[in-house]
């Protein structure tokens, strides 16, 4: 008898522990969600923009250059715009102004940095050197996994050495953010466009504090 009321008693017990144990995952992942999703604070790698003149010069393999023409003004514009939003008490030097000068300057890349600042009449260069802009991994245009890189440098034309970079950044991004897609699934514009985009925000963030997620890289399983 009495081990009957013991067998009883576990079967109107499990429910309940059946029950808790759901719910603690429910909590769990409840729990996880909410770490995802959390945002963090980043703070500027560099605030030596504000209340000072700046121009932006972009420069790039020859390789890049010779297919994908309109990186370089891209570059420059979105970084000059978004250094002029972001930054407080910023005057920045209209880009195609910048751009004119490159120009009419061929060899502007072996000038000592600080003569390129006071070309440019600045107190800061933001100097941009692409090594790599692609849309496609080598060999294979078939598929779209954009790639750009580049080295930011900073001129300081007041600084003690003005002909040695102030602070210098390698920026690196991949666009798109889904694996092997092909290429009847987006255009060579669109792709090109957000990867300009994303190269450009990721250069600019180095100069204002921004929200981020805190884990941009981490997807909840199903």
């Amino acid at each position: 008898m009495k081990t009957r009321i013991v067998a009883l008693l576990a079967l109107l017990v499990m429910p309940f522990v059946l029950a808790s144990c759901g719910a603690m995952g429910l909590v769990s992942k409840v729990g996880e969600a909410i770490e995802v999703e959390k945002k963090v604070e980043v703070l500027a790698k560099y605030r030596g923009l504000e209340n000072k003149t700046v121009a932006v010069v972009v420069n790039a393999e020859r390789s890049v250059l010779y297919e994908y023409p309109t990186v370089v003004p891209n570059v420059a514009g979105n970084i000059a715009a978004g250094v002029k939003e972001h930054v407080s008490g910023v005057q920045v030097l209209d880009w195609r102004e910048s751009l004119a000068w490159c120009y009419r300057t061929p060899s502007w890349t072996t000038l000592p940095l600080g003569t390129i600042a006071e070309e440019l009449g600045v107190d800061r260069v933001i100097f941009i050197d692409v090594f790599e802009f692609r849309l496609n991994p080598p060999g294979n245009r078939w598929i779209w996994e954009g790639m750009a890189g580049a080295n930011v440098g900073i001129i300081e034309r007041d600084s003690l050495d003005p002909d040695a970079f102030a602070e210098e950044y390698s920026i690196a991004v991949k666009f798109p953010d889904v694996k092997d897609l092909s290429r009847e699934s987006a255009s060579e514009e669109k792709i090109q466009l957000g990867l300009v985009a994303k190269f450009t925000q990721t250069i600019n963030k180095l100069f204002y504090d921004h929200i981020e997620d805190k884990y941009p890289n981490k997807r909840l399983k199903g």
